[in-house]
């Protein structure tokens, strides 16, 4: 019987692929045997994971990116495709918060720094839509594609300070089953777009928030534990076999869906 879950030799483009998350899925995709093609900003971190995932014998590529950028973004596509021929996978992981766009507990809605609060609608918004028109349209070409969006328990509901962070990665998933209608509809069932929202995992991003320099939670910390049924944070690789679910021929009658993975945090009441 044929392996529903195989995505050997699939192209897959990750967006933000050098963060915690993104190397996490990057390593694991090439160790599926896919082509991953990793986007991000910084070479040098870019160039040391790709160098390690091809020390192991699999096949990756990096290539410096801005996602809010159309014409960056073209002449990736245009090197993918020189490369490897066609996309059959986008990951749409860049993102990230600034402090001006978050309340903290001694400030107030009136604090806010409206153009830090652009700037992060801009990564996480705009930085999913302009690499999805840009790599959908590569996709189109060979009349099949799959686009996996990273939304965020912020999306699902509307947690203390992260105020455009949460209000972007809200529109990220309504974006999500928006897209989803769109392209099925008029390029055929071939085309299907899905996204997941992990709950709190410790990145570099948000690590001081939640623990101290000794290891301990921090008062948000706390709340957040409290808060989870599984009493913990989550570790990178348990968003994996959603990812790889999503991206495989498992999930060919999936679209417009998000799926939740936060030990939980979103369904727990008191």
């Amino acid at each position: 019987m044929r392996n529903l879950f195989d995505i050997k030799d699939q192209v897959i483009v990750l967006t933000g692929g050098t963060g915690v998350l993104g190397s996490c899925m990057a390593e694991y995709l090439a160790e599926q045997g896919a082509k991953v093609v990793v986007l991000a900003r910084n070479k040098e971190k870019g160039d040391a994971l790709v160098n390690g995932i091809r020390a192991k014998g699999q096949e990756a590529m990096f290539l410096v990116t801005d996602v809010n950028d159309k014409a960056v973004l073209e002449k990736n596509a245009e090197d993918i495709v020189a490369n490897y021929g066609r996309i059959d996978v986008l990951v749409n992981g860049a993102g990230g918060n600034m402090p001006g766009a978050t309340i903290g507990p001694d400030k107030t809605l009136f604090d806010l720094n409206i153009d830090d609060f652009k700037k992060v609608v801009d990564l996480n918004l705009f930085g999913t839509i302009i690499p999805t028109m840009v790599f959908a349209k590569v996709m189109t070409q060979h009349k099949k594609g799959n686009i996996i969006n990273i939304s965020s328990e912020a999306a699902l509901r509307p947690l203390t300070r992260v105020a455009g962070y949460g209000a972007a990665k809200a529109a990220v998933t309504n974006f999500t089953k928006y897209l989803a209608i769109e392209l099925a509809t008029k390029f055929g069932e071939d085309f299907r777009v899905n996204a997941f929202a992990p709950g709190f995992f410790i990145s570099e991003q948000n690590r001081a928030l939640l623990t101290n320099p000794d290891g301990s939670l921090t008062a948000r910390g706390q709340s957040i534990i409290a808060h989870t049924p599984f009493g913990r944070f989550g570790e990178p690789e348990e968003l994996l076999g959603t990812l790889h679910w999503l991206a495989s021929d498992a999930s060919k009658f999936v679209t417009g869906t998000l799926t939740v993975i936060d030990g939980g945090f979103d369904v727990f009441s008191i």
